[in-house]
């Protein structure tokens, strides 16, 4: 009797230490047309907000076998534009154009940054030209618009080399060039950056998120912020977004894909702010996550909140698409202040 007691003093820490963290469940309110390519093929979703109409809002999302598709908040599909291999993808206002960029991996040993002008009214996308990004696979993709009007995009190769490049006007012309180098040891995807604050993060997917400085002049050399711990966060790390409150707060949001859950933690101190799946209901539930997008500004009526986007893996028998969430439901879900 005392060593089966002793025993289970043993092995009751043990146990303790693999039970699932508390995960909360929201479900989807809208979703997007599935993409035309089969199997794994929608990655990555970035959000144009109409701020006359917010309901007239759009979604640039990348079919990575194919290009890019617009979709409006209903999910309904406006158009494709066949740029073929893009795999990530983000957007900002800059000098009165909407620029998009997309992480180019048509030729796998040379990163190319691929740019777009979105075209509001009509809902469609004009490419501007592909850019130099160095030797490697393109991957990752983020982009960065400090105060005083300057525009950057980051492309992740997947070996884990973060490019930053400054997009640039030059004779009328739309260009983009090398300004900065930074590396992680090993496959990186996942990326944004805090206009606000001027930091970057960056997903290692077996490792974690880093933070950097997003400036062309700050140090190349970054700080790991967040583990893949497998409970809070579980590899592969994908998807990274922020969810803004005011000046400087909100919440990193990262897509746990290896147990189809997302984690927060709060940009202030990086502390842990809970996690939360997205269950089926009126749609289906999202799994195996890559890409995802945060916006906390409002979308009219039943979207005042703000929205969450979110990769499906499996949305069988469909092929693969992006749910649409409430954030104000994520907030209640996880009892955020």
């Amino acid at each position: 009797m005392l060593l089966a007691t002793l025993m289970l003093l043993q092995t009751a820490p043990v146990a303790a230490a693999v039970q699932e963290v508390p995960t909360a469940e929201v479900k989807a309110v809208g979703e997007t047309t599935a993409v035309a390519s089969l199997e794994d093929a929608a990655d990555d979703p970035a959000i144009w907000r109409n701020p006359r109409d917010p309901r007239q809002s759009l979604i640039v999302a990348t079919d990575k076998k194919a290009g890019l598709n617009v979709y409006d908040l209903s999910g309904k599909l406006r158009s494709t534009l066949p740029a073929g291999r893009v795999n990530n993808v983000d957007l900002r206002l800059w000098g009165g154009q909407v620029i998009v960029a997309a992480s180019d991996r048509n030729d796998k040993a040379a990163a190319k940054l691929a740019l777009y002008a979105l075209d509001t009214k009509a809902a469609t996308l004009r490419e501007i030209g592909r850019f130099d990004a160095g030797a490697g696979e393109a991957y990752g993709l983020c982009m960065y618009a400090p105060r005083g009007g300057r525009l950057y995009a980051f492309v992740v190769h997947k070996a884990g080399t973060i490019v930053q490049m400054e997009v640039l006007r030059e004779g009328g012309a739309i260009k983009a060039d090398r300004v900065r180098t930074m590396k992680l040891a090993t496959q990186s995807e996942g990326c944004v950056a805090d206009d606000r604050t001027g930091q970057l993060f960056v997903g290692e997917e077996d490792v974690g998120v880093w933070r950097f400085g997003a400036g062309a002049r700050d140090a190349v050399a970054g700080e790991k912020v967040i583990v893949a711990d497998g409970k809070r966060l579980v590899a592969d790390v994908e998807g990274v977004a922020i969810a803004a409150e005011g000046a400087r707060g909100g919440y990193l949001v990262v897509s746990s894909q290896g147990d189809s859950a997302y984690g927060l933690w709060r940009l202030s101190d990086m502390a842990y702010a809970g996690r939360f799946r997205i269950a089926a209901g009126k749609f289906g539930a999202t799994s195996e996550t890559d890409g995802i997008e945060v916006s906390t500004a409002s979308f009219g009526p039943g979207l005042a909140g703000g929205i969450m986007l979110a990769q499906d893996g499996d949305n069988a028998p469909a092929a693969q698409n992006f749910k649409l969430v409430r954030w104000a439901d994520v907030r209640k879900a996880l009892k955020l202040r």
